[in-house]
Order: structure tokens, then C-alpha cells, then sequence
């Protein structure tokens, strides 16, 4: 089977990570798969990235202050990221002009493709999704709520009557609701997505199945802490609280506020621990957080967070929202203990009390409670990592998950072909 994957990125962000991993496992376990990329950093793999003038336009539009523009006309409190879809790269022509049997879509945005060019395959499609942009309308991320405007569809009554300007969301979502005249098959990492699928206005009938993004648990695995603390400078004899951090927070999705809150509540009610933050290097003024922090700059090997993961006591994945992090999982098979919300994708790497923790949303203090559950008794701590790493084992290994792509693979490539 021929499979080419489609990304915007082949390593920028984690839905770009996890399409290349995707098509590193497919090629490892017997498939034939390829990348076709707008932005092309790695050099194994890959079908071609399309530069040309077309889709250089469409990058600057996209990615410049002219898309940047375009959506300040309409002002909201929503701060998530956007995109509105409008032009496209031209990639689609070389989609359809190539051999593959089936095509896995995955994060498509930054004007990698029109609203428009998703039915313009001629081939077998499956859509992994990795945030909600599919059924909403220009909102990668919105609030899940029993009133959401995706569940019920975009009309003028239903806008929060807060946002100004043009109504772009509901322009977005009513120009794939005209355009998107076939369904395709989609995949969502986690359950917590596949069942917005099924509750939105605009795709409730498409087949929908959550698949885990899979990883090489050869590679993300335990270390032995003190190695690991060796190797990466750390101190050998504290409790180390680790957090993932790629740029400003503005739409304050991924909750940095809260860890920070939650340490300040950690070092008042006495606990003795530091934090450290990857991702990114120290900013100018550093958060007052009441612990020292150590800040690694961006890791760009897989090997080095491994070891970072093995180095810690726990794992906070803090999010407002959020699908399937791969720092969650990412961590679990490094035995490192999570604490997170129960929200979105997370219940679907934390097992509560067994691989981590689960605080409510969004309950500073019981995250901080959390944090202290986890590392405050070293046996616990000990058990509460073997369970993580058996778990990442029975669910995030690349076998069995691309045997479950490969039957979603055929499954699109018999509807297609019996119509």
C-alpha cells in the first residue's frame, strides 16, 4: 500500500511530529509511505515540499501581517489560533498526479490548502485531525460546552455578543458547510475529539475513529534518574517538576498561568522542589514562581527527552484544552507520572491515581495537590511509573496502531472505489 501523508510541517509543532512518526512506523512495518510538505526542514522521507510561486504566496498570506490583516476584522476573546483557508498552495494537483493509493491528511493550515481543495482529491482520503478547525469555522480551538456554535451550527443569533467585526468564523464554517459536499474518513488521537466529530453540525455523519498517534517506545523509555540527571546537569538530589513551554501563552490554552499558580501553592503549603521547563530558554524576566526553574531551550532529539523525562519526578501537562499531547504520552512511556486536568484528550493518557493524576478543571489547588500526591512518597512515585510505562506499552506502541491506520487506510480505499 502506497500512502502519502500531507502536513504543513514536517517537524514544527506536535501534529508534525506526529505525521512523521506516523510515516517512520508505516515504512518500518511494511508500507509505503511518503511526506508531501509546505515546509521542509528534515531530509528523509519526503515526496517533495511545494515551493513554488503559488505556494509562496500563499505562505506569505498566510503566516505574514496580510493574513494577519485579514483577521482583525473580526475581534474576539478567543486568542487561539486561527485559519481562514482561502487560497490554497496547488499541492492538490500533485496529490492527484501521484501514485498513492491513499492519502492521510493531517495538519493542512497556514494556507497549505483552500476550504475548497478538500474535496478536490481524486484519491482515497483519511483526515487525522489534531485540533477542532475541521468543525468549526476558522477557530482551531474553541470552548466545549453544551451551547458551542459547532454543535449547533454558525448563525448570526448564536455569535457572543462580545466579538466585533466580521463574523469570519461563521463566513469559514458556512463556506465548508456549502463546499463540503462528500464525507472523508477521519481519525482523531484522542476520544474526547472523535466524539466532538460526532456531536458537531458539520460532521456528525462522517466515520470518525480515534487512533493514539504512535511512538517509538524503543527510543522514548525509562532512564535510570540518576544518569539521566548526569547527563542533563540537573541536581541529583531534588524533587524535579517538568513542563513543556513553545513560545507565549496568549490564548492561555495550554494553562501556563495555572502551573504557575499551582507552584507558588506548592512552595507555600511547604514542598521543597524545582522546575524545569523545556522547550524554550529563560525570557528576559522569568516567572516569580517561589522555586528555582531551569530552563533547557529547545531539545531537537528525541534521546535528549527521553532522558529529560526520565530525569523527572512528574509531568504537568496544565491545558485549558487540549487533544492528545504527546508530551502526556511522551512522558507516560518514559515511566515519568502526569498530572493534568480532566479535560479534552488527557483522560486518555492518565489513568487517575495509577499513572498520574487528574485535577479538576480548573482547580489550581487540587492541581498543586496533584503535583504533591505524586511526588511526595518516592514507592508511590516508583509504582506510579512502572504503571505508566506498562500502560505506554499496551497503548501507544507503533505495531499495533498501524495496523489500526492500515485497516483505516483500506476502509477509505473500498468506499472510494465502490462509488
Amino acid at each position: 500500500m502506497k500512502v502519502l501523508i500531507v502536513s504543513t510541517y514536517d517537524a514544527q509543532g506536535g501534529a508534525a511530529r506526529a505525521a512523521f512518526r506516523l510515516c517512520e512506523a508505516l515504512n518500518e512495518h511494511g508500507s509505503d509511505c511518503r511526506m508531501a510538505v509546505l515546509n521542509k526542514t528534515s531530509d528523509a522521507i519526503f515526496v517533495g515540499s511545494q515551493r513554488g510561486l503559488r505556494a509562496k504566496l500563499a505562505h506569505k498570506i498566510g503566516h505574514s501581517h496580510v493574513g494577519k490583516r485579514l483577521q482583525r476584522l473580526q475581534q474576539s476573546a478567543n486568542e487561539n489560533p486561527r485559519s481562514l483557508a482561502l487560497f490554497g498552495t496547488g499541492i492538490v494537483d500533485a496529490i492527484n498526479r501521484s501514485d498513492a493509493d491513499v492519502v492521510n491528511l493531517h495538519w493542512v493550515h497556514g494556507e497549505m490548502f483552500s476550504v475548497h481543495d478538500f474535496m478536490r482529491i481524486r484519491k482515497p482520503v483519511v483526515w487525522t485531525l489534531h485540533d477542532m478547525w475541521a468543525f468549526c469555522g476558522s477557530e482551531h480551538y474553541v470552548d466545549d460546552e453544551p451551547g458551542a456554535r459547532w454543535r449547533a451550527g454558525y448563525s448570526r443569533s448564536n455569535r457572543d455578543q462580545n466579538d466585533r467585526g466580521l463574523d469570519l468564523d461563521r463566513w469559514v464554517w458556512e463556506r465548508k458547510r456549502r463546499g463540503w459536499q462528500k464525507e472523508l474518513n477521519l481519525v482523531t488521537p484522542s476520544r474526547w475529539l472523535a466524539d466532538c466529530c460526532r456531536e458537531s453540525a458539520l460532521l456528525g455523519d462522517w466515520p470518525v475513529e480515534a487512533i493514539a498517534n504512535p511512538l517509538d517506545l524503543d527510543t522514548f523509555r525509562p532512564w535510570p534518574k540518576e544518569v539521566a540527571r548526569a547527563a542533563l546537569k540537573l541536581p541529583l538530589d531534588k524533587k524535579l517538576i517538568l513542563f513543556g513551554a513553545h513560545g507565549e501563552d496568549r490564548s492561555g490554552r495550554k494553562g501556563v498561568d495555572l502551573l504557575y499558580g499551582a507552584m507558588r501553592h506548592l512552595i507555600g503549603s511547604g514542598v521543597a522542589a524545582h522546575g524545569v521547563i523545556f522547550g524554550r530558554s529563560a525570557p528576559e524576566n522569568p516567572p516569580d514562581v517561589g522555586m528555582p526553574l531551569y530552563w533547557t531551550g529547545r531539545l531537537n532529539d528525541d534521546i535528549t527527552l527521553a532522558l529529560l523525562y526520565s530525569a523527572a519526578d512528574v509531568m504537568v501537562v496544565p491545558s485549558r484544552m487540549d487533544n492528545l499531547p504527546q508530551t502526556g504520552t511522551e512522558a507516560q512511556s518514559c515511566g515519568c507520572p502526569v498530572v493534568a486536568f480532566r479535560i479534552g484528550g488527557l483522560p486518555d493518557i492518565v489513568e487517575h491515581k495509577k499513572t498520574g493524576y487528574l485535577a479538576e478543571p480548573f482547580d489550581i489547588e487540587e492541581l498543586a495537590m496533584g503535583i504533591r500526591w505524586v511526588i511526595e512518597d518516592s514507592a508511590r512515585t516508583a509504582t506510579l511509573s512502572a504503571a505508566a510505562r506498562a500502560r505506554s506499552l499496551r497503548e501507544w506502541g507503533t505495531v499495533g496502531l498501524v495496523d489500526r491506520y492500515k485497516s483505516a487506510y483500506q476502509a477509505a480505499i473500498d468506499t472510494f472505489h465502490a462509488k
